[in-house]
């Protein structure tokens, strides 16, 4: 299967991208990747889909991550209007007219600001994994699952919120537990993650959005996505059924596929149901 790898100017940056499979008549599939700040790796574990469903698979690194630019040095960069604006430039240079959208976490929330702020053409489907409509919800759930922690964890995290101090090795290891217990922590699946870009547009931790995109909340606005839109979580996700719930409540053509014992990336914890669900999906919706 061909991998066909390179860069695409974004402004005065560029953007990595990669291509995996032979282009066909069939939609490529565009792959969002979460953080912000973590890269399209992860997804390289669902190139046997680009056989399966006969379609080309198409990743990139956003900008601050990866093989990307990284202008550290201006963080006023690492907002959701230029990583739209990167996306909307990659379909453009690259020619995707027709595409599948699948965001997985924060790549989620990038699909649903950019389908409902922008209303594209030639968006065939969406694929919302492990993701999320609305911040505050995100968090309060979080905090939720915070609850199910050792006792002497929670205080500690506890202590860490309320002197906004993220950096001692007590929380430093509570926190990396958590993660464990609904992540797979996607930074061991990833290297080059950028951190600069997650903790200025979501902050220290996941159930502690302090950055930027710490108002998000689209949950109103999915009504209007007539588009047909695939859900997908995990049992003991981040992406909570709640929370999973809430976008299936609200977009008028969905389908919510809950997977269990799944945490926050399913497609790696359990690749063959979620790629032939993936395949059948696509497939239903090519035409």
């Amino acid at each position: 299967m061909p991998v066909t790898t390179g860069y695409l100017p974004f402004g005065k940056y560029r953007t990595f991208y990669r291509i995996s499979g032979f282009k066909t008549n069939q939609a490529p599939l565009l792959l969002l990747h979460g953080g912000p700040g973590s890269t399209h790796q992860y997804f390289e574990h669902l190139d046997e889909l680009a056989v399966k469903s006969q379609r080309q698979l198409i990743m990139y690194d956003q900008l601050g991550c990866g093989r990307s630019s990284r202008p550290d040095q201006h963080p006023d960069l690492y907002q959701a209007a230029t990583w739209v604006a990167e996306l909307i430039n990659l379909r453009q240079k690259l020619g995707l007219a027709q595409v599948h959208l699948l965001g997985q976490s924060w790549g989620g929330m990038l699909a649903i600001m950019y389908l409902c702020d922008h209303a594209p053409t030639g968006i065939k489907s969406v694929i919302l994994s492990s993701t999320l409509s609305n911040a505050d919800l995100w968090q309060k759930e979080l905090h939720r699952l915070l609850k199910f922690m050792p006792q002497n964890e929670q205080q500690i995290i506890r202590q860490a919120e309320e002197q906004q101090d993220f950096t001692s090795e007590a929380y430093l290891r509570a926190n990396q537990h958590f993660m464990e217990l609904h992540c797979q922590s996607a930074t061991k699946t990833a290297t080059d993650f950028g951190q600069q870009a997650y903790l200025t547009a979501w902050g220290p931790n996941e159930y502690h959005p302090s950055g930027n995109l710490r108002n998000y909340n689209y949950t109103a606005k999915l009504v209007e996505l007539k588009l047909p839109a695939l859900i997908i979580s995990g049992t003991d996700d981040l992406c909570t059924p709640l929370i999973a719930k809430t976008m299936f409540d609200q977009l008028p053509q969905a389908r919510w596929e809950l997977f269990a014992g799944c945490r926050h990336l399913p497609f790696i914890e359990s690749p063959r149901k979620y790629q032939q669900l993936l395949s059948e999906w696509l497939q239903q919706h090519d035409f």
